[in-house]
């Protein structure tokens, strides 16, 4: 094997896991999974995901982070939600299916913020703050997907903390496991390298 071809793997497999750990350690003291525990804060930010997965079946990603901000809005943990998701494709919204799974839990229509923008996690982080002016939140996702808001959210002086949803079996196994790998490395160059100004959309 040549050994420029050696030293770019290397050189992969070093800032990947130099990712993993940045993003990871991000969200120390600030990942909550007890619902007693969260502090309250008046908007919690729902990260949006498909509806239905590949299958066609509810996808379980959804129904947790569903019952998840049901919980913490009930609890008093949270006064308002903003659905936040891919809302731009002709017959696709997240947010909108968001908001008919949490307005048929019984949640108050007035309670529930659509944005329809929140294309990718960065969006949604920024665009809480732009858009909704909303300096301070509890972001609504699976553990993993927190650790990652949450890094964005430090790097862009965000102050936010994380509610983790039920985790959900991984089918995919190893795919899930790179997907996820590669979305860090990515929100690490974003976060360290682009730098947004900050505005979002």
């Amino acid at each position: 094997m040549p050994a420029g071809l050696i030293a770019t793997g290397v050189i992969f497999a070093g800032t990947a896991v130099w990712a993993q750990y940045l993003v990871g350690s991000a969200g120390q003291g600030r990942l909550f999974d007890d619902l007693e525990a969260v502090p309250a804060r008046e908007v919690g930010l729902v990260l949006g995901t498909s509806r239905l997965a590949r299958s066609g079946r509810l996808n379980q990603y959804f129904r947790a982070r569903i019952e998840a901000a049901a919980a913490l809005y009930r609890a008093g943990k949270v006064r308002k939600l903003i659905l936040s998701g891919n809302g731009v494709e002709s017959g696709y919204n997240e947010p909108e299916d968001m908001q008919r799974a949490l307005l048929n839990r019984g949640l108050p229509a007035e309670a529930l913020l659509l944005d329809p923008a929140g294309v990718r996690t960065i969006d949604s982080i920024l665009r809480a703050r732009r858009v909704f002016s909303v300096g301070s939140f509890t972001i609504i996702s699976q553990k993993f997907h927190n650790e990652r808001a949450l890094f964005l959210s430090r790097a862009y002086g965000i102050d936010a903390i994380a509610f983790d949803a039920d985790a959900v079996r991984k089918v995919s196994g190893y795919r899930a496991e790179l997907r996820e790998m590669i979305a860090r490395l990515v929100a690490v160059w974003e976060a360290c390298v682009v730098r947004r100004d900050g505005q979002g959309r």
